[in-house]
């Protein structure tokens, strides 16, 4: 994957100004503390806490991402495998809560690439 571009600093969790430092402080989505991040980039300096109730907005992309998510898997599921509904429903339900960490933090780093850009400079 290219380094210059949003998609690496969203799925390895880096900063999306200089793609060198860590947005959270663990590497893995199933830490205890896996939505805690650092305060600003430890290689460019960058603020990731905009503001009080910056991320809120997360929520919205974390509710995208779900969507996808279910129209996928309804798609792959009922429509190709012919499978029946309460058997999407509860495969949905079982992936939605296995996923939710690594949701959460794609959301987050999604909605911050969408307010910061690369600055080659920063490197």
């Amino acid at each position: 994957m290219f380094k210059e571009t949003k998609l690496y600093s969203i799925f390895n969790n880096k900063c999306p100004k200089c793609h060198q430092g860590d947005f959270f402080v663990t590497k893995s989505p199933y830490s205890t503390d896996f939505i805690k991040m650092h305060d600003k980039c430890s290689h460019c300096g960058e603020i990731f806490n905009k503001e009080v109730g910056f991320f809120y907005g997360a929520m919205y992309v974390s509710y995208g991402v779900n969507i996808a998510l279910g129209i996928g898997l309804f798609v792959l599921m009922v429509l190709l495998f012919k499978t029946g509904l309460l058997t999407y429903l509860f495969s949905f339900l079982g992936l939605v809560v296995v996923l939710f960490p690594w949701i959460m933090r794609v959301s987050r780093l999604i909605y911050i690439n969408m307010f910061v850009s690369y600055d080659p400079s920063k490197k």
